[in-house]
């Protein structure tokens, strides 16, 4: 996390990459990833399942990695998109919107193949993915890829120590109970500066705040710790600043509720609480609202959006 100027509150959408049941094509997906960027939204994101079993209520337990109480939004046959190849796809028909996973499975993929994918896209869409990554709540994501579910941090942490050496190392050298090579290449490395930027997902706690140490330049809040970001983001940054890190430059993502049916006077009111949302640490609004479906709809309620939050935040409009 290097030092620079003050990070500038950014506004992120999020893409509609799943559905319970086929959609019958994924128009809206296109429009509103046109919308966005043409109405200056800074980044979108898309979610990541890759196989589902049938015991979804696992979804509702945070001891397993889920949110307490929570319901997974599809049933098992939900039809849910591959991020990276639908963030590939967002990347050839945009032109300045930045690109995030939130949250890729990181473990699920071999690390030196989605070095090679990740690095492909972030050059190929001008030096704008991010990789928002997690080790999920489902067995049988793991189960079905054959790796162990108990050992899904440590399967992460090897996942990101592969790439971050495959991105940054001319002549990769790498060596771990679970892989070793001598005097790999991986060309083209990303474009970014040490890498494509990894945001890490996960409650407080110790293999959160270490993980994020060592890899990330973000924080995707998760479970409790989502819910009071004035509480939990100076927790964290002391914990980061335990383990050696500077907490200065961390990204948190937190979230801009506008209430369907309110106008106006709903994207006001829910702008009057990112004053201390920025005080107390967030850099990364989601925005929760209901977005038109059609482009010119839906870019015009985003601009007007964009504008406000920019002048809540002290932005100038782009």
């Amino acid at each position: 996390m290097p030092s620079s100027a003050p990070l500038a509150p950014q506004l992120t959408v999020s893409l509609p990459t799943f559905a319970a049941e086929d959609p019958g094509g994924w128009s809206h997906l296109f429009a509103r990833a046109k919308a966005a960027d043409a109405a200056g939204v800074d980044r979108l994101i898309c979610s990541d399942h890759v196989v589902f079993g049938e015991r979804l209520d696992e979804y509702g337990k945070a001891e397993t990695g889920g949110v307490e109480g929570g319901r997974q939004p599809t049933g098992p046959d939900g039809h849910w998109l591959d991020p990276l190849t639908t963030l590939s796809v967002i990347a050839g028909m945009t032109t300045r919107v930045r690109l995030r996973t939130q949250i890729l499975l990181a473990a699920l993929r071999r690390p030196v193949v989605l070095a090679k994918a990740a690095s492909t896209l972030d050059v190929l869409s001008g030096g704008r993915l991010d990789l928002g990554v997690g080790v999920g709540w489902q067995r049988e994501e793991y189960e079905a890829a054959g790796l162990a579910f108990e050992g899904r941090g440590r399967l992460l942490d090897h996942t990101l120590e592969v790439c971050q050496a495959l991105w940054r190392e001319r002549r990769a050298s790498y060596s771990a109970p679970e892989l070793s090579f001598e005097a790999i290449h991986q060309m083209p490395k990303p474009l970014q500066d040490g890498g494509v930027p990894i945001w890490i997902a996960g409650t407080i706690r110790s293999t959160t705040v270490r993980r994020i140490a060592s890899f990330g330049s973000g924080w995707i809040p998760w479970g409790l710790d989502a819910a009071d970001l004035t509480q939990s983001i100076p927790r964290l940054k002391d914990a980061l600043a335990k383990e050696g890190a500077n907490p200065d430059r961390l990204q948190v993502v937190g979230r801009l509720r506008i209430p369907a049916g309110q106008g106006t006077d709903g994207v006001l009111h829910a702008l009057e609480r990112v004053s201390a949302h920025v005080q107390a640490g967030v850099t990364d609004f989601v925005l929760d609202a209901a977005i038109p479906e059609g482009q010119g709809e839906a870019e015009e309620m985003l601009r007007g959006v964009v504008s406000a939050f920019r002048d809540v935040v002290g932005r100038p409009a782009a």
